[in-house]
């Protein structure tokens, strides 16, 4: 399985269009629909994102009950209610819902967050500070050690 990695800003154009890295389009690039989906994270302000493929093997797993129901029901019916497919463009691009712009505070310019299996796109402060906290966390586990 490909994996969604590195991190990349790109501007979001006049038309509200922005351009998937690359990276990311190889990943998706065998997948059944060219396109992404994207869904609102349930507890920050981020949007989540994988490759449909993603969301049928998941929808697998429910219809053969290899998913804890009870623990991800509310999880997994949310985001199925809430999944949007976009399809790339020519060029690469998607345009991303307002709402969901809205939701995760992105402006002029996105960030897109590998995150293996899936990736999220974030406000580009909002993750610059989230990840120092979680790198300012990480040398406080191992004790200052970096």
């Amino acid at each position: 399985m490909a994996l969604f990695l590195s991190t990349f800003t790109n501007k979001i154009d006049k038309k509200g269009r922005v351009s998937i890295p690359a990276p990311f389009r190889t990943v998706l690039s065998n997948q059944s629909f060219q396109g992404i989906v994207l869904f609102r994270s349930l507890n920050r302000p981020v949007i989540d994102g994988c490759g449909v493929d993603r969301l049928n093997r998941l929808s697998e797993q429910l219809e053969t009950g290899d998913f804890i129901p009870s623990a991800n029901h509310d999880y997994t019916a949310m985001m199925f209610a809430e999944a949007r497919m976009l399809s790339f463009d020519a060029e690469g691009r998607v345009s991303i819902p307002e709402d969901l712009l809205q939701h995760a505070a992105i402006q002029e310019q996105v960030t897109f967050v590998g995150r293996g299996p899936t990736f999220e796109l974030w406000c580009p402060t909002a993750f610059a500070a989230d990840h120092e906290q979680r790198r300012q966390r990480l040398l406080c586990q191992q004790g200052g050690q970096g």
